[in-house]
């Protein structure tokens, strides 16, 4: 077994491929990266003599099962629609398969089929879903094993830009899919507070973010994730009070973010007519009361309550919303046209570095004491190419797929990584690339 098939050479692949390679030249590995831009493809795998790089449109069915066949390991760093045909495939041609996506529920229902030929499909193994539930695990594990409750469980976790790179109102760059970074939020969060479910809507949830002051990282914002509750049983907290999954974003961002949800800009489903022809100015202008004086700014600053120089109205200055230069995407809806705008502004140099940033809290009860355990994760990234995003979603992957070439996962069928056999191998060997939690245990 060791054949490697990576189908996606994108933004977060650079460190997944670089490991895998690296391993394949002392392991005797042969490492297939597969990708719709061929070029992407062939500039990770750089010519190595233990790799190739091919072009796939992974929707063309039989090129696709060449591949796959060929392999003995897939790993799908795919948006995540399309890992169900590659995961079709995979049972078919008995492979195995990781993605770092969410695991749908038509996903899980190729367990049985799975684990009766015998193989792992591991899902949520990159950042978030993946560290997350492999740190959380270990320490809940380690204070259920040391006779403690846990009371009530936190997570935030947050892709940023790094102090020394942060040269823009808004406090952040794009290191993921876009177009992700648009929709985030779009649903109704829920989370459990004291016993009790609470909701969030998506045009709240940017209002009511909290702040939360991190152990060498500062205070930032977090606004909730759209399901909390999916991991109770996971994480064998199923009778838990408190549970929240949130994002991290630095101060200002939320309210900034919350007025572009205001005007309209983050809508995905309707085409704006003409929008390869208008302008971005002649589309605030057509958000706004007409019959209100005053110029597109000073009408949209009025819709959202704000002061023309208030800080939110400046960022959405230098995002250029307010320019006279035309949109140039036909038929695009409002979100798309954002999309387009943020992936220039926000778009990372070649020396940025960006930051990650995991942190945990654990409240417990033990021998009649309450307590708190926190655990934070910081790593910042080398420049545009070599980012933390790429390395803390991609090494995850990488490292469980030596695990299981190396024949040393036991697990069968969907899963996802919290169970010991993973999360220890795994995080222990994160720690080599400074991928490292800090903890800290206090009396409440």
């Amino acid at each position: 077994m060791n054949n490697i098939l990576i189908i996606g050479a994108g933004l977060s692949s650079s460190s997944l491929i670089k490991y895998v390679l690296e391993q394949a030249a002392v392991r005797s590995w042969f490492v297939t990266v597969a990708d719709a831009q061929l070029e992407n493809a062939e500039k990770k795998v750089k010519n190595h003599p233990n790799g190739r790089a091919v072009w796939l449109d992974v929707l063309k069915v039989n090129d696709r099962r060449e591949l796959i066949g060929r392999a003995d390991v897939v790993v799908s760093i795919l948006p995540a629609h399309l890992h169900l045909e590659v995961a079709h495939d995979c049972v078919k041609l008995k492979k195995h398969l990781i993605t770092a996506s969410y695991v749908s529920q038509e996903m899980y229902r190729l367990g049985d089929e799975a684990r009766d030929r015998e193989l792992i499909f591991m899902g949520e193994m990159g950042l978030d879903p993946g560290i997350d539930h492999m740190s959380a695990m270990k320490v809940i594990d380690e204070i259920k094993e040391s006779g403690g409750k846990v009371t009530a469980f936190r997570s935030y976790t947050g892709g940023l830009i790094a102090p020394e790179s942060d040269d823009n109102p808004w406090h952040y760059k794009i290191t993921w899919n876009p177009r992700n970074v648009v929709l985030a939020g779009q649903g109704t969060a829920q989370y459990l507070e004291n016993g009790r479910l609470r909701y969030q809507p998506y045009h709240r949830l940017y209002k009511e973010c909290r702040t939360i002051d991190i152990p060498e990282v500062g205070k930032m914002e977090a606004y909730a994730n759209r399901d909390s509750l999916l991991y109770r049983e996971a994480y064998g907290l199923g009778d838990i009070p408190n549970i929240l999954r949130g994002t991290l974003r630095y101060p200002g961002f939320c309210e900034a973010w919350d007025a572009l949800i205001q005007i309209g800009l983050t809508d995905a489903d309707f085409p704006i007519l003409h929008s390869g022809e208008i302008s971005y100015h002649e589309l605030m202008d057509a958000y706004v009361d007409q019959h209100i004086g005053g110029s597109v700014k000073e009408r949209i600053a009025q819709m959202l309550d704000e002061d023309i120089n208030s800080p939110i109205m400046k960022k959405l200055d230098w995002l250029g919303v307010f320019s006279k230069k035309k949109i140039k995407l036909p038929n695009a809806t409002p979100a798309l046209i954002l999309e387009h705008l943020l992936r220039d502004k926000w778009k990372l140099k070649p020396t940025d570095k960006d930051m990650v940033v995991m942190h945990h809290e654990f409240e417990y009860e033990k021998k009649g004491e309450k307590r708190i355990r926190t655990s934070t994760m910081s790593q910042k990234g080398v420049n545009a190419e070599e980012t933390a995003m790429a390395q803390t979603v991609g090494l995850p992957m990488a490292i469980f797929v030596k695990l299981v070439v190396e024949g040393k996962i036991k697990s069968r069928g969907v899963q996802i990584p919290v169970m010991k056999e993973v999360y220890e191998p795994v995080l222990s060997e994160l720690e080599e690339y400074g991928i490292v939690f800090k903890e800290i245990d206090r009396k409440l």
